[in-house]
């Protein structure tokens, strides 16, 4: 038997509180799903993708500059770097820190992530066009532009 979705109150249902919390929620399955099948979760991708475009970073940079708790830095970055996706070694500036790296595997990784980041949104913004998905991701950048700097 097919599972039926929940229903919410007419008046709810039409809110953009609503619909913006329900898409997340598919979103974020979606995402999770994605990633999951690399054996990762998002913040191990974001860690990746940070150092592929950025390149070597402290541990306490990496973690604000990805909006990770530092407690979750070191975990996610002792399960790459046991993975062999990234590597950490003493700063030479200040032997007190530790420089993050991502290795060829690690860049590749980040790679197949992305995909997967495509491949998802692809999924997720199935139903709307070109412009529609431009719009909604123009929309929805400014909203969150404008919360932040509260």
């Amino acid at each position: 038997m097919d599972a039926v979705a929940p229903q919410s109150p007419a008046g709810l249902s039409t809110t953009p509180t609503w619909l913006l919390s329900q898409t997340a929620s598919h979103a974020g399955r979606l995402l999770s799903e994605g990633f999951a099948a690399h054996d990762l979760r998002g913040y191990h991708y974001r860690l990746l993708a940070a150092l592929a475009e950025d390149g070597p970073a402290s541990q306490a940079d990496l973690g604000r500059r990805c909006g990770i708790d530092r407690s979750d830095v070191v975990a996610a970055i002792n399960d790459l770097a046991g993975r062999g996706l990234v590597v950490r070694a003493p700063d030479p500036a200040d032997r007190r820190r530790n420089v993050i790296s991502i290795t060829d595997a690690g860049a590749d990784e980040a790679r197949r992530l992305g995909d997967t980041l495509e491949r998802v949104q692809r999924d997720l913004l199935a139903p709307l066009s070109a412009t529609e998905r431009d719009q909604l991701t123009r929309l929805l950048t400014r909203l969150l532009a404008h919360h932040n700097r509260q």
